[in-house]
Parts: structure tokens; C-alpha cells; sequence
């Protein structure tokens, strides 16, 4: 049974039951596997140098913007369409497999020639062998978008986790007996390996090759909407790291990636989780203005009570995160993982718009704040790092006035109804006055014990002033989770 195959959500609270139990399954499967991650990237932190990881990095930039074309947003499309699910299943598993296998052979190819762009020689070798990741990757991706469209989330822990186990458990053994970055590299065809074997395990579909032109090309007319739009995203999202590659050194790059990881790994990952739920589940109420106006505004409130404290957590603790979780060799990276953590809460506010604008067939969100990413982006560029770090909150900022308008128009709120969502902030403004003096008074004691104290004050502010603010929004999330007290008293509807 399918998504379409059952009854549709008609009232908001019935979008958040569906919505916060699939993003309960999703996000507990993003929290243990991300978990995962961290500790693997923690003990690789020790084991490689900044310049290892710069050269990844670079060879993962040539990967992303390849990416652009991996499926040509069929996967997008299989989750917005309504009918022929079977038929679109073969189809776009037919299309995926062949625009894969010419993307390898065109890394394959083309490898010497973005070595020879960076003055990398090493990236040779590594890119051809990442390329191989697009083919792998082919064969499950239409498993992964039937459990997306079917809002299957419980069963997404199983890839996720095996593929995360493997490649981080890989990664580090290489690391130890001394392959470099190549440990890296090994650890990541692994996981994708694993992932693509466990989409097969847990959904039973089973793919035929199918060319159907006329559904075909209805799957490309959407789809390429939605990789135009991904394209703009990703090149202005990883322009930074092309412009470092370009005009700094790897270890530079290394530097600026680490700083990048933890408000990628725990703030902006957390929003394309999210997303992943969001987009199905307001596909299925696509013409239902009202029902999908009430939802965005919910979406808004909670998304910004999870995400706040992280961002603001991260700005305080920067140090003492850097010197316990990363070591002393990673010391510059604290003042641009800072200004990074401001730049993802910038993001996060509207930032799943996007998904309704896809959701109603309109996925054009990105392109008209490309120039402004790209503009500012280069100008820090010719500064520092700290200036490409600056540049990234800067742009987002004028991107967000640019959303709310877009917003306004498209789901008809007010920019009134948008700012009474975001009572998080003044959670947010307690959890500062709690953590900055814990911090100072900490300053002389261990690294860890610094970031203990600091994270328990932040976490005593926050919550106390959110239980203060928020108490119903907060009884309601645990009682659309089934996680409330059989106690909690009847709460109105979202």
C-alpha cells in the first residue's frame, strides 16, 4: 500500500500527526546515524591532518556539482506524482541507471582536468573512484524516493545506519594502518555500497527497465523544474569551497571544512530531514490552501524551537567543542564554525517554503538569490576565511527577505503570522544569558568540563523559558508523537 492508496490529511492536525511521527522516525534516524558521524569525524580529526582533508573535500566539490544532473529531479517527481506509481517507479529507475553510468564515465574522463584546475595531482585517482559512487547510488535511489513517497520513515533507519556503521568503522581502520585520504574515500563507496544493498532489504519493490516516452517526459517536465532549482542550490551552497580550492591551499580548505561540519552535520542536515518529511506530506494536501498556509505556520514554530538552541549552542561553545571534540590543531576553525552557526539559524527561518513551492508544482525558490550568494561569496573571498564565513550570513540575510516575500505571495500569510511563530528567539536570548557567563566562569577549568557546564546552563535557560512561552506547542508536539502523559490535557488543534 502507497501513499496514495490511503485516506488524505484534511485538517492541520492531522498533517502534524502525519508530519511529526514521520520526522519522530526520520530524525531519530538522522540523530544516531549523524551521532555516528560526529564520533567517526571526531577520531578522524585525530588521525589526518587539515591538508588530507582538504583534498577530499576538493574531489567531494567536483562529486557535488556533478550531482546536479544525478537524476534530473526524477526522484522529486516519483514523490509529488499522484498516479501510475509503478509504471513511474520502472521509468525513472531506467533513466537514473543511465544518466548514472554516464556521469561515471564522464569522471572517468575528465578526472586529470579538475586535478590540473586545483594543482592537485592526487585528485586523479580519487575522483575516478568516487565516480563510481553515481552508479551505486542509481540502484537504490528509487527505494529510497517509494519510502519518502510513502512516508516510510521507520524503515529508513536500517540503510542509515548500516551504511553510517560501515563507513565510519572503514574509514577509521584505514586511517589507523595509514591510507590518508584515501581512508576517506574507501569508508564513503562502502557506505554507499551497504545503503544501496538495505533500500533493496527493507522495500520490497523490485525495478523493470521500462522507457515510456510520454510518461517520461511528464516526469522530466517536473523534474527538471526541481533540479534547475537544486543546481542553483548546490553551486551557490558550495561555492565557497571552489573559490577556497581556487585561491587558498588545501590545508586552508580543510580548516573551513571542518568549521563547516558541525553547523552542516546538526543544523542544516537537520532541515533536509525535515524537508524529506515536509515535501510528501504537503504534496498530499497541495490543493488545499488553507490546510497547507496553517501547516507552513506550524512547521515554522517548531522547526525554529528545534534548531535555535543548536545554533546558538555551537556560537557559545565554539571552543571548547573545537579543543574536546577535534583537537588542538583544528584551534582556527572556532571563530568561523561561530559566524557558520549564525548563518544556518539565518537559514532555517522559512527555511521549508521551498518544500511547499515544490509541493504545488512551482519549484523555482533558489534562483532569483543566486547572484546574491555568488556576489557576496567572492567578495570575502578576496579577504579570508572569515570573510567567505561573513559573506554566507550576509547573503542569507537579504535571502530572507527575499523568502518571506516569496511567502506572503505563494501560501497568503502575513509577515505578523510568520514573527509569532518564532518565539524560539526569546528562548534563544535566555539560553545566552545563561551559557556566556557559565563559559567565562569555566575559563580556567578543562576543556571538558567547560563544555559541560556551558551546555547545561544553555540547556536549563532554553527549556525553562520554551516550557514558560511554549508550554502548549510543546504538550501538543508530544501528544501528535505519542509521547505525552496520559495526564495532558486536551489541546486545541494546530
Amino acid at each position: 500500500m502507497t501513499l496514495s492508496d490511503l485516506p488524505q490529511p484534511t485538517t492541520t492536525h492531522e498533517i502534524g500527526k502525519m508530519v511529526a511521527r514521520n520526522a519522530g522516525w526520520n530524525y531519530l534516524s538522522f540523530g544516531l546515524s549523524k551521532a555516528l558521524n560526529l564520533v567517526t569525524i571526531s577520531i578522524l580529526a585525530h588521525l589526518l591532518t587539515p591538508e588530507l582533508f582538504g583534498i577530499v573535500a576538493l574531489a567531494t566539490l567536483a562529486i557535488d556539482y556533478l550531482s546536479i544532473l544525478n537524476d534530473f529531479g526524477l526522484g522529486a517527481a516519483l514523490v509529488h506524482r499522484r498516479d501510475y506509481i509503478e509504471e513511474a517507479s520502472n521509468v525513472v529507475f531506467t533513466y537514473n541507471f543511465l544518466i548514472a553510468v554516464s556521469l561515471t564515465c564522464i569522471v572517468l574522463v575528465v578526472s586529470p582536468y579538475i586535478a590540473m584546475l586545483f594543482h592537485e595531482p592526487a585528485l586523479t585517482p580519487i575522483l575516478r573512484w568516487l565516480g563510481f559512487s553515481f552508479t551505486i547510488n542509481s540502484l537504490g535511489s528509487v527505494h529510497k524516493a517509494r519510502l519518502q513517497r510513502d512516508m516510510g520513515f521507520s524503515k529508513k533507519l536500517i540503510p542509515d545506519m548500516g551504511s553510517t556503521l560501515i563507513k565510519g568503522g572503514l574509514s577509521i581502520g584505514f586511517a589507523i594502518m595509514g591510507f590518508g585520504a584515501w581512508s576517506l574515500v574507501y569508508g564513503q563507496l562502502a557506505g554507499i555500497i551497504v545503503a544501496t544493498i538495505l533500500l533493496w532489504v527493507v522495500v520490497p519493490w523490485r525495478p523493470h527497465l521500462m522507457v515510456d516516452r510520454g510518461l517520461a517526459r511528464q516526469l522530466f517536465r517536473y523534474g527538471l523544474s526541481v533540479m534547475t532549482d537544486r543546481a542553483f542550490t548546490i553551486f551557490g551552497d558550495s561555492f565557497d569551497y571552489l573559490l577556497i580550492g581556487l585561491y587558498y591551499n588545501n590545508t586552508s580548505l580543510g580548516i573551513y571544512t571542518l568549521a563547516y561540519r558541525l553547523p552542516d552535520l546538526l543544523i542544516i542536515n537537520t532541515l533536509s530531514v525535515l524537508a524529506m518529511v515536509f515535501f510528501p506530506a504537503f504534496s498530499s494536501i497541495q490543493t488545499q490552501q488553507e490546510v497547507l498556509r496553517k501547516s507552513f505556520l506550524s512547521s515554522l514554530r517548531y522547526v525554529q524551537l528545534l534548531i535555535t538552541p543548536l545554533c546558538l549552542g555551537i556560537l557559545v561553545a565554539a571552543e571548547p567543542i573545537i579543543r574536546v571534540i577535534f583537537g588542538e590543531q583544528w584551534l582556527q576553525s572556532i571563530p568561523l564554525m561561530q559566524i557558520l552557526s549564525l548563518y544556518a539559524l539565518v537559514l532555517s527561518i522559512g527555511f521549508h517554503v521551498g518544500d511547499i513551492y515544490k509541493a504545488i508544482g512551482r519549484p523555482k525558490l533558489a534562483i532569483p538569490v543566486f547572484v546574491i550568494r555568488l556576489t557576496a561569496l567572492y567578495i570575502g573571498s578576496r579577504y579570508s576565511l572569515l570573510g567567505i564565513a561573513t559573506a554566507h550570513l550576509v547573503a542569507t540575510s537579504i535571502e530572507l527577505v527575499i523568502r518571506a516575500i516569496i511567502t506572503t505571495r505563494v501560501i497568503k500569510v502575513t509577515l505578523l503570522e510568520m514573527l509569532k511563530q518564532l518565539t524560539a528567539f526569546i528562548a534563544g536570548i535566555v539560553l545566552l544569558v545563561f551559557a556566556i557567563p557559565a563559559l567565562y566562569l569555566t575559563h580556567n577549568a578543562t576543556s571538558i568540563i567547560q563544555l559541560i557546564m556551558v551546555s547545561i546552563s544553555g540547556a536549563v535557560g532554553y527549556l525553562g523559558a520554551v516550557w514558560f512561552l511554549e508550554r502548549d506547542a510543546v504538550l501538543r508536539g508530544l501528544k501528535l508523537l505519542r509521547i505525552a502523559p496520559k495526564t495532558t490535557p486536551k489541546i486545541s488543534e494546530l
